[in-house]
């Protein structure tokens, strides 16, 4: 017992995480009420993207790589396990007001046969618990986006170039199975790119040294 407390006291700054009590119950309000009589999300250009059940892969370790870097900078960085925190959780609760009020979804999965392979099975086991509806802006982009940013602030992180270049490769990849598996229009990536660039204002600022830049160049090659 006398452990367990002392952990919590190392890390009560943990208590962020509590967030979940807030943002869970409301998501999960709207995904069982908003079902109809909603703005469908769609563009011309997701008629030109294809289907690709591959890509199963990187949005399921999406969960991984957010989690992840949560908990590695709770252990790690406290100031920057705060600055991922109100990133990633100021976006999340917004993306919730604009779905409470503006609801929204899709119309544009395909049908699947789960037998095709493990991987149509993986996507069509998500379609089936994942409603295509609050989609806009696109969490799975938000959060990957400020993973990526908190990767690449931390210092710790800054000479270990391999993760931030598989950092930078996963988003990306994560990004890109948003809109190949059907569960995003591009308007909703790009509205979580927008909603990314406004937040990174005011938890970073926009004023990147020339050591940051320098050190962003290196590691995206």
């Amino acid at each position: 017992m006398r452990q367990i407390l002392s952990f919590f006291r190392k890390y009560k700054h943990m208590w962020v995480l509590s967030y979940g009590f807030i943002y869970l119950p409301w998501f999960c309000y709207l995904e069982k009420t908003v079902t109809r009589n909603y703005h469908v999300m769609h563009v011309a250009l997701d008629d030109y993207i294809p289907f690709n059940e591959y890509f199963i892969i990187p949005y399921m370790l999406w969960f991984l790589y957010v989690a992840g870097a949560i908990f590695y900078f709770m252990f790690t960085s406290r100031e920057d396990y705060y600055k991922l925190c109100i990133f990633l959780f100021s976006g999340m609760t917004i993306s919730l007001i604009v779905c409470t009020f503006f609801r929204n979804g899709t119309d544009f999965r395909p049908v699947l046969d789960p037998g095709k392979n493990i991987f149509t099975g993986m996507v069509a086991a998500l379609y089936k618990t994942d409603t295509p509806t609050n989609v806009f802006p696109s969490i799975h982009v938000y959060n990957s986006i400020g993973t990526h940013i908190a990767i690449m602030k931390s210092e710790a992180l800054r000479k270990h170039t391999g993760v931030r270049i598989g950092s930078a490769v996963l988003m990306v990849s994560i990004c890109l199975a948003t809109v190949f598996l059907k569960q995003h229009s591009v308007i909703d990536v790009i509205g979580a790119v927008i909603m990314s660039y406004v937040i990174y204002g005011v938890v970073y600022g926009y004023n990147w040294s020339a050591q940051d830049k320098k050190v962003t160049e290196k590691a995206l090659g």
